[in-house]
């Protein structure tokens, strides 16, 4: 291309030499016939050099890229219907609602634990036991008392059956054999206080307490999660009462273990809460296992839906006094397209009007892009 360029300019320099030349000559010697005839010769070399010169000039522009070089490159984005759905985000967590703390019901000290973390366990059953001897020591003396009495109303019952005694005598075995077997009772009740049972069935979550160890009413001890009932529950803003409804679709968002879950509102409270003006929705999570009480997640209601319809980044969208408009592809060519936006979520724009299937939007480079002007893709 360089030696090219060269030649050019020199068979330009010798051309304007010998327009110099030819001037001079003409201009001392025209009258004489012999210079008229070079003159001639002269005339049609120039000539000749300068088709040579043109052709040469055309070779290099059919090699020089530049020109190309200066069109905007552009990306394409080809339109077609699709779903556009709007949320309403929320924040909420994972619940069980059988999530039980136990605690011992009585002081006493751990003399025994059944389970550890991870057990399976089913409702009555015997978790850990406290120290009860003082307790078993008094159920057996009164054991021996209370069958003595038994001993002594029955055969008193007899005799007056056989109306033999007193009624005083019946009344009196009667009453100490009831006594003694309500506080037989009684013991036994706090016997089963020094028992600490499970009142669902679930899995052993936490063990909190160690034999030996001293407990009481109140101090954590065991827990108990049953997580075949587990929900998602979120807080919304009384703004959206009249939009979000028991059956509206939602997206779960799982954050820290990169899951999501369709499913739906299985129930929405009807009451607003007068501390934070929210109110209350329920997602049933159908009996899944995998994940955990108190897990944060993102809930997404779809409160409106568009089956089909044009979806372009909001960016694209340029505003004039006129109206919004987007730019196309027509060819090689920059359109400008009036459109009409309708809802906008996570910067994607709804477009109700203005774009048809098979529009390539440009969607990068559209910046200080006019009407009618050639890019390249």
């Amino acid at each position: 291309m360089k030696k090219t360029r060269q030649l050019v300019s020199t068979i330009q320099y010798l051309t304007l030499t010998a327009l110099v030349l030819i001037a001079f000559s003409c201009g001392q010697k025209a009258d004489e016939d012999g210079n008229k005839a070079k003159l001639d010769a002269l005339k049609k070399e120039v000539a000749a050099k300068q088709a040579e010169i043109a052709a040469l000039e055309a070779a290099i522009a059919a090699k020089d890229t530049t020109a190309n070089d200066k069109l905007k490159t552009v990306e394409l984005l080809e339109l077609k219907p699709q779903i556009f759905n709007n949320y309403i985000d929320i924040q909420g967590k994972v619940d069980a609602d059988e999530n039980v703390a136990l605690n011992a019901e009585m002081p006493g000290t751990v003399t025994k634990i059944n389970v550890k973390v991870g057990d399976e366990v089913r409702a009555g059953e015997v978790l850990a036991e406290l120290d009860a001897k003082v307790i078993q020591q008094g159920i057996a003396e009164l054991q021996g008392s209370l069958e003595l009495a038994t001993l002594s109303y029955e055969k008193q019952k007899n005799l007056w059956d056989q109306k033999i005694g007193t009624e005083m005598q019946f009344l009196g075995a009667k009453n100490q054999k009831e006594g003694l077997e309500k506080k037989m009772s009684a013991l036994k009740e706090q016997a089963q206080m020094a028992k600490i049972k499970s009142p669902i069935n679930g899995v052993v979550d936490a063990v909190d307490i160690k034999i030996g160890q001293a407990t009481m009413p109140g101090l954590p001890a065991i827990r108990v999660v049953n997580l075949t009932n587990l929900k998602v529950k979120g807080e919304v803003a009384e703004a959206y009462a009249s939009k979000v409804k028991s059956g509206n679709p939602v997206e779960i968002i799982f954050p820290d273990v990169h899951d999501t879950l369709l499913a739906k509102i299985s129930y929405s409270a009807k009451v607003i809460s007068p501390l934070n003006r929210t109110f209350t929705i329920t997602v049933n999570l159908d009996n899944k296992k995998d994940y955990h009480p108190n897990q944060v997640v993102v809930i997404k209601i779809i409160d409106y839906s568009n089956p089909s319809a044009y979806v372009v980044p909001v960016s694209t969208i340029q505003k004039t006094e006129d109206g919004d408009f987007v730019f196309l592809a027509e060819g090689t060519k920059a359109k400008k397209a009036r459109v009409k936006t309708g809802r906008i979520y996570n910067g994607k724009a709804e477009i109700l009007e203005g774009l048809k299937p098979g529009d390539k939007l440009i969607s990068k480079g559209f910046q200080e892009l006019n009407e009618g002007e050639e890019v390249k893709f």
